[in-house]
């Protein structure tokens, strides 16, 4: 137990004891003001570029969409971190935790190397596939290759997050994100337009602002985790690769990413057949799924809450505790999301009109909410769900609940609705409420029937030994 001696016990929260509900908020309200952090980080880009004209904007906007491919493999693959941490925890045993860490470290800091070399040698192929306009073609090329050299770095600070929050602090993570997002928000604009001493770079200067900001949050993460300020020290001996704890990661963080992936490939399908109906159906669904996003914010916190409950219990034998942290979660979800959802569904004409004064939008807008806001309601109940399995190491359903809702629901039945039966754009509202509330129900039915309680022991508990010193392991 030496190296807990650091312990940051302000921030670190053991879920293994206490009260749960007290400790499941305390734990999420950092990862709920982190998602917003986030979305001013990219709110602070679209703006100042946006002051460059519509060419400038197209960069960080076409950017985005190659950027979520490794986003989703490292949030993932950082899941597994935070499962794999927290289960150790529970089980009093830090010196494995730290292994994990540094193989994830290891394994993340080399696949974001690979993404970032290869996409900065194609990234002329990229725009060309993504068909890119002639006339942004040159500054979104600019804009993405500084966004590709900052892959590797974008990938370590998901190993800090992901082994901070493993292990009961989410504050941590939470203020590193704070201090990245307020030095780009001071850059950028300094960057983009030549403030002081500092030559005016443009789009470049959006992108330098990017990726230093995300240098500097994963060179202050890693510098916890080695100064063992984090609850945990990696050691050289933990950077020894370790193909069995390799494998642990991969097999746990793997459905995770491609879930993740395979929804962001189906809504971007969803955007088209959305498109096709106009710029106002366009405009609707667009200031709908901004709303939606933001409501889901605290289901966000509390499903990584939960995850964490859910690791730490299972990692000390404590299974009933597990399913009494995930039974708590759910009811909190569900009243802290009903307000919001009654709000979005009596007013969702005026939420419209805040955005985009047209009649035709706020109609649009109006039906869309009174349509989908209670399927809202009910999906946030799954992503609590979600939690619970990714706590468990058992993310197969994450992955199968992720890709069918989009996929093998929502889709089939937006064209089903919209063209087939000439339902238009209420028939993409109801496939949105379909696929949410269908997912939700195999959820639920999944998490009863406990799959997720015995799957966790073949993944984690009947560890035999692991031995930092020599890089001996046994994970499975």
């Amino acid at each position: 137990m030496g190296r807990m001696k650091a312990l940051n016990k302000k921030s670190m929260i053991d879920m293994t004891t206490g009260s749960v509900r007290g400790k499941l908020l305390l734990l999420a309200w950092p990862v709920m003001l982190s998602h917003l952090l986030q979305t001013m980080y990219n709110l602070a880009d679209a703006f100042w570029l946006g002051k460059l004209g519509r060419q400038a904007l197209t960069a960080p906007t076409i950017t985005m969409h190659v950027f979520f491919i490794a986003f989703a493999v490292a949030m993932g693959l950082g899941a597994a971190g935070t499962t794999l941490v927290s289960q150790f925890k529970g089980a009093g045993e830090p010196e494995k935790a730290s292994k994990v860490g540094g193989q994830l470290l290891i394994l993340l800091s080399g696949i974001g190397l690979v993404f970032g070399i290869t996409g900065f040698i194609f990234t002329p192929q990229i725009l060309n596939l993504l068909q890119t306009p002639a006339d942004s073609w040159q500054m979104t090329y600019e804009y993405m290759r500084w966004i590709f050299l900052g892959f590797p770095l974008l990938f370590v600070f998901f190993v800090y997050q992901g082994i901070s929050t493993g292990l009961g602090d989410t504050v941590g993570p939470m203020q590193v994100n704070l201090i990245s997002v307020f030095v780009n928000l001071i850059l950028d604009p300094v960057l983009i337009f030549g403030i002081g001493p500092f030559p005016e770079m443009g789009v470049v200067g959006a992108a330098i602002a990017t990726v230093f900001s995300r240098a500097l949050a994963s060179f202050i993460g890693i510098h916890r985790l080695f100064n063992g300020t984090n609850g945990i020290k990696i050691t050289a001996s933990d950077l020894k690769p370790d193909k069995l704890v390799f494998k642990k990661i991969m097999k746990i963080g793997l459905p995770v990413s491609l879930g993740q992936l395979t929804t962001s490939l189906g809504f971007t399908f969803m955007i088209g057949i959305v498109n096709s109906f106009g710029s106002a159906v366009t405009a609707a669904f667009g200031v709908g799924n901004r709303m939606i996003h933001m409501a889901f914010v605290p289901a966000m916190g509390l499903s990584q809450a939960n995850a964490t409950a859910v690791g730490q219990n299972l990692g000390a034998g404590n299974i009933k505790r597990a399913e009494k942290s995930t039974n708590t979660a759910l009811l909190l979800i569900g009243l802290i999301l009903l307000p919001i959802v009654l709000v979005m569904f009596f007013f969702g004409a005026d939420i419209s009109k805040a955005f985009v004064n047209d009649a035709e939008v706020i109609e649009l807008g109006r039906t869309m909410f009174r349509i989908t806001t209670s399927s809202v309601f009910v999906y946030g109940f799954l992503m609590v769900l979600m939690g619970c399995f990714q706590g468990s190491g058992y993310t197969l359903p994450v992955m199968v609940l992720n890709v069918s809702r989009l996929w093998l629901l929502r889709i089939p039945a937006a064209y089903l609705l919209a063209y087939s039966l000439g339902m238009g754009p209420s028939g993409i509202w109801w496939s949105m409420f379909f696929s949410n509330v269908a997912v939700t129900i195999v959820g639920w039915i999944w998490f009863k029937k406990g799959t997720w309680k015995t799957k966790a022991t073949h993944h984690v508990l009947n560890v035999k030994d692991l031995e930092p010193a020599t890089g001996v392991t046994d994970l499975d």
